[in-house]
């Protein structure tokens, strides 16, 4: 846990240091339980562990800190349904709660990629957080954007 001023205390000295490091057009996924994590980062991402957090929760105070990429389409990106979770009705009522969440920060969401692009994305990322979302499709890409001078402190 930090304990610093403006900051919010559940994201760790690790999770800071990565987003600090992070540049413009740089990506963090923030991973659910069922993610492949050590896998993914071996050879690539760092990862950071963020056991019992959920993304929600982690994704509110990462925006608190992280400014997204305005000049892309949609700076934040979920994975699709494979076929036979979208024909069987699966739903995902996780997206809805990021949908809500980075709405109010002013920023777009949408459907990223396909399970095997993404975990591909995935390898190519600044960090992978791995959390304990237990949410079924709650990986979420995150595109850094950039800050003005004016928001610089």
């Amino acid at each position: 846990m930090v304990v610093l001023k403006g900051v919010p205390a559940l994201l760790s000295p690790e999770l800071l240091f990565a987003l600090a490091r992070m540049g413009h057009g740089d990506e963090i996924v923030l991973a659910d339980v069922n993610f492949p994590s050590s896998s993914i980062c071996r050879g690539g991402p760092e990862e950071i562990r963020a056991d019992g957090l959920g993304i929600p929760q982690l994704l509110e105070a990462v925006l608190q800190l992280l400014p997204l990429d305005t000049y892309v389409q949609s700076p934040a990106m979920v994975m699709e349904l494979v076929p036979s979770d979208r024909k069987s009705g699966l739903l995902t009522p996780v997206w809805t709660s990021y949908q809500s969440i980075l709405s109010r920060a002013g920023y777009e969401f949408s459907l990223g990629m396909g399970r095997f692009a993404f975990y591909e994305r995935a390898k190519k990322a600044f960090a992978v957080v791995a959390t304990g979302e237990t949410a079924l499709y709650g990986n979420l890409i995150l595109k850094k954007g950039v800050l003005a001078p004016k928001d610089l402190c």
